[in-house]
């Protein structure tokens, strides 16, 4: 099967803001899109590893934006696998406008999980094998995100709307979380040029999250959630975007 996986995508309402630009969410969900595709041709998709107890969940993505598309465009995304580590499954995404011209691309890092126990199993156990391969595009593995001290807060709740088939909340829930932190009129002058996600634990329905949240410096948010049902607020998801 060849490595490299392509889709093209009409940027309508659904993928965009109240200002007709397309928002840092739709971007997780076409490479939510495009991975899934890609795994059902490569035969290791959800409902294939679900026969075998398994599925797969990210971890990290990093994207970097050269401009965010617009409604009425059409762009095409580019997938293909990365060499497979000790513990992730690293899959790397290019945009382009119909001009040829990058919009974006991206690196995430997807993991193995056991469907019963939610731990995760390293590739060597898995028995699963993705052949991965580099053509020079790929960003640098994203790195974790330090905790920080933040002076803004709000509190939070999974709802039905954002779970996924896994049962937990849906990577793409969380920067729709983050970008309600701020109002539009904020969106209207700035765009995300670059962000990076890492998740750390599953939310489940009916989990309150403390969101925290700044801006260390000009033109950077930085976001963490944590889980007020235990008793050291267990991390859930951390952020950081930076803005133009």
């Amino acid at each position: 099967m060849e490595p490299l996986y392509t889709q093209n995508f009409e940027i309508t309402d659904h993928y965009v803001d109240c200002f007709g630009r397309m928002t840092p969410s739709s971007i997780l969900l076409m490479i939510q899109e495009v991975a899934g595709k890609h795994c059902t041709a490569l035969s290791v998709d959800y409902d294939t590893l679900a026969k075998r107890r398994m599925f797969w969940a990210v971890t990290r993505h990093r994207v970097q934006v050269s401009r965010m598309p617009r409604l009425g465009e059409t762009i095409r995304v580019e997938t293909w696998p990365m060499p497979t580590t000790r513990v992730a499954y690293p899959r790397s995404v290019v945009a382009y406008d119909a001009a040829g011209n990058e919009c974006f691309r991206a690196i995430s890092l997807w993991v193995l999980m056991n469907l019963d126990t939610r731990s995760m199993i390293l590739p060597g156990k898995s028995g699963i094998s993705v052949v991965g391969s580099l053509r020079g595009l790929e960003l640098p593995s994203p790195g974790s995100l330090a905790l920080m001290d933040h002076t803004q807060t709000r509190q939070r709740q999974v709802c039905f709307t954002d779970l996924d088939r896994n049962g937990h909340m849906n990577n793409t829930r969380y920067l729709n979380w983050v970008s309600d932190l701020l109002p539009s009129a904020f969106h209207q002058s700035h765009e995300v040029k670059e962000f990076t996600i890492c998740y750390h634990a599953e939310a489940r329905e009916g989990q309150l999250l403390d969101l925290s949240w700044d801006f260390p410096q000009e033109d950077c948010l930085q976001v963490d959630a944590r889980r007020t049902d235990t008793a050291q607020g267990e991390r859930v998801f951390s952020a950081r975007l930076l803005y133009r």
